[in-house]
């Protein structure tokens, strides 16, 4: 499951690193997903909506069993 994870996150990243920033892959475990955002989207105001409208919708579009993403 990570490596699909990570698959996916790779999709995220050009979006992220056009604006100087860019998201790490930390964890999964039991739905959970945790990620860390680098770069100029780490102290962003809008990081936390980037987690969760962008990230965490496509992950959870992509695979059921994900229950939510978090930063870390």
């Amino acid at each position: 499951m990570e490596n699909e994870i990570k698959q996916l996150l790779e999709k995220v990243r050009p979006l992220l690193q056009r604006d100087g920033g860019d998201v790490e892959f930390v964890s999964y475990e039991d739905g959970i997903v945790k990620v860390r955002l680098q770069g100029a989207c780490s102290g962003c105001p809008g990081a936390q909506m980037t987690i969760k409208t962008v990230i965490e919708r496509m992950l959870k579009e992509q695979f059921p069993e994900v229950k939510e993403v978090v930063g870390v």
